[in-house]
């Protein structure tokens, strides 16, 4: 018989049986399609050697008008301001102790207990301690003044941390250190940390997932449920909110040795929301909203969260919240659902989604300021980072699948939807974020895999919109934002298990290392339909490699051959065969009725073996009929 040519179609299939599926992908990791092929995904390096602390699930960035740089991002338990790679601490201040504050350590011990009346701390909170006198040992003044990490919080009077030196080498107290650290020992307390996990009785419903107390009121607080941090810009000042906690303004002009302040604690503010679960500046009229904000009642704010209640200031004012004939400033509630998850700005409106529906917001000026009009009920969001804009439209990540806005809601035909859902671990879907990749017409969906195990994002399906294919891999990134003010996308994650910011689509390495598990496997394949069985002498790969070292790479790949006689048999491994950009065909001999072509990466990390992208063509196999039995 001639060569056989396969063209398989562009996307992953899932929803398919393997042989329903002939000629097309079933599976991959780290690989994208793009013009109708399929090729390794462009890798990522660390954007700065610093690091910063815990887990970033929030990052935005801007320009001042002096054409400075500004990229901001919040962790679990602080607030950072990236300038040209110094990671600048902004994280609020709660509350301050002057001259009193007592230590007592534990010969042997490296914990140290710090007695303070009422402190008001957390585990994960950050104190930064001044003033204090050696303990008489190896706890010096030295050991004590510094910034501390609170580790446990015996009682509402005490709390712990583990004594290091200034080279955060940890130190152990010895028998001299019997003193208190002095009398004029003062504390600066930063503001509580959050949780880095969902927890179902403090979120957006009390039992689980739509069944029992599912949606039933509970109190949203900043500290009782997973941190995430929303931000927005109002003008070059820097607008910045912990879910359910309060709102705080990072002054530009005040420098990047500032902390944020709080909002409604500043000079001239006038009925601030105290709380809210969102902020949001809305562009041509200015306006800063707050969703999720804590309503007026006497005069005053209240202080707790009411999640369906929308705070919009005055125009150009975000001090002034009191509605009055005079400005623009005002609420509204919503009726569709339990609680506002999330919104974003979009063209000429803000989307703002419920559990449940989907509401815009549009700005359409006195007496009612903004038009908040229901667009869909059903199609709530997931979490509160699970929606990003594209250049078509809004794509966005529910409960139970994948949907596209342009003016109405669109269900996205997805060909991985039931392999996600499935997998998906909902007691952790706040954590689920969208993102867009537009130099490859991409929309990236992270979420926590149960599979995985480990409650945290792990894996990952691409949507090209262009060409409406799927792919699926797995990645751990807590928080995505798209090329614009950098020239490539920033994504934060973990490297050696320390927190970090990647540069991705910069090179085909994973950091300085290969990238490991690149693979896309087909689906099954046969001869007029497993009548005969097929006997394979050759397969003629047409593989393209590219390299951006500016060196001559010696770049691999492997074929892997799998075979079986029916579909409800396990594949077997016929053969693996490695080919190089100099290989004109790999030499086999398998005879079966169903096969499978696996294409991976053959990656080290030699100079010679790393940095490499793959993009595969149409493959050929030397293929005849080799009878009935």
């Amino acid at each position: 018989m001639p060569l056989t040519k396969f063209n398989f179609k562009p996307g992953i299939n899932k929803e398919e049986t393997d042989y329903s599926n002939e000629n097309g992908w079933v599976d991959g990791n780290l690989v994208r399609f793009r013009k109708g092929g399929v090729e390794k995904i462009g890798g990522w390096e660390k954007k700065s050697s610093n690091t910063f602390f815990d887990t970033a699930r929030a990052l935005h960035s801007w320009i001042s008008l002096g054409g400075q740089r500004y990229l901001g991002f919040g962790t679990t338990s602080k607030y950072y301001i990236d300038s040209g790679g110094s990671y600048n601490d902004i994280t609020p201040i709660r509350a301050t102790t002057t001259n009193g504050i007592t230590f007592s350590a534990t010969n042997g011990s490296s914990t140290i207990t710090a007695t303070d009346s009422s402190h008001g701390a957390v585990v994960g909170d950050f104190v930064t301690l001044s003033g204090a006198a050696t303990l008489g040992g190896n706890i010096t003044a030295a050991v004590l003044n510094q910034e501390y990490k609170i580790t446990g919080v015996p009682s509402s009077n005490t709390y712990t941390f583990t004594a290091v030196d200034t080279s955060g080498t940890t130190v152990t107290a010895n028998s001299s250190d019997s003193g208190n650290g002095g009398s004029g020992v003062d504390g600066v307390y930063q503001i509580n940390s959050g949780l880095d996990v969902f927890v179902q009785a403090s979120g957006w419903g009390s039992g689980a997932w739509s069944a029992g107390g599912y949606g039933s009121t509970t109190a949203l607080t900043d500290t009782g449920q997973l941190r995430l941090w929303t931000h927005d810009n109002f003008g070059e000042d820097l607008i910045i909110n912990p879910r359910g906690g309060s709102i705080y303004r990072w002054v530009e002009n005040d420098g990047l040795s500032t902390r944020a302040v709080s909002l409604s604690g500043t000079t001239g503010a006038n009925l601030v929301p105290t709380k809210g679960l969102q902020v949001i500046t809305s562009e041509t009229d200015r306006h800063l909203i707050v969703l999720g904000a804590d309503p007026i009642s006497s005069g005053a704010r209240t202080g707790a969260v009411d999640p369906m209640l929308i705070a919009f200031s005055d125009s150009e004012n975000a001090l002034e919240f009191e509605p009055l004939n005079t400005n623009s400033a005002g609420d509204v509630r919503l009726s569709s659902g339990s609680s506002i998850v999330g919104g974003i700005k979009s063209r000429q409106e803000i989307l703002v989604w419920t559990d449940t529906s989907l509401y815009s917001m549009s700005f359409i000026g006195p007496p009612l300021t903004f038009a908040v009009n229901l667009i869909n009920e059903g199609a709530g969001l997931i979490g509160p980072k699970a929606a990003t804009n594209a250049p078509n439209g809004v794509f966005f990540m529910s409960k139970n699948a994948f949907y596209f806005y342009n003016g109405s809601v669109q269900k996205l035909p997805c060909s991985v939807q039931d392999y996600v859902f499935s997998d998906l671990d909902v007691s952790q879907a706040y954590k689920c974020h969208v993102a867009t990749n537009t130099e490859f017409s991409e929309i990236w969906f992270f979420y926590p895999s149960l599979a995985d195990g480990t409650g945290e994002i792990s894996r990952y399906v691409i949507y090209n919109y262009e060409e409406n294919s799927w792919s699926i891999g797995s990645l751990v990134r807590y928080a995505w934002l798209d090329a614009g003010i950098e020239n490539k996308p920033i994504a934060s994650g973990t490297s050696s298990s320390t927190s970090c910011l990647f540069l991705h689509e910069t090179g085909f390495n994973d950091d300085d290392s290969a990238m490991d598990n690149v693979f896309i496997e087909s689906a099954d394949i046969d001869i007029a339909d497993g009548e005969n069985f097929a006997f394979v002498k050759k397969v003629i790969p047409d593989i393209k490699f590219d390299s951006q070292t500016g060196t001559a790479p010696s770049p691999a790949m492997n074929i892997v051959v799998k075979s079986r006689n029916f579909n409800g048999e396990s594949l077997t491994t016929d053969s693996t065969t490695q080919v190089t950009s100099t290989s004109t065909f790999s030499s086999l001999r398998t005879r079966s009725r169903q096969l499978v072509l696996r294409f991976e990466s053959d990656d080290d990390n030699t100079a010679s073996r790393k940095n490499y992208r793959w993009r595969l063509g149409a493959t050929r196999l030397d293929v005849q009929s080799s009878g009935r039995r």
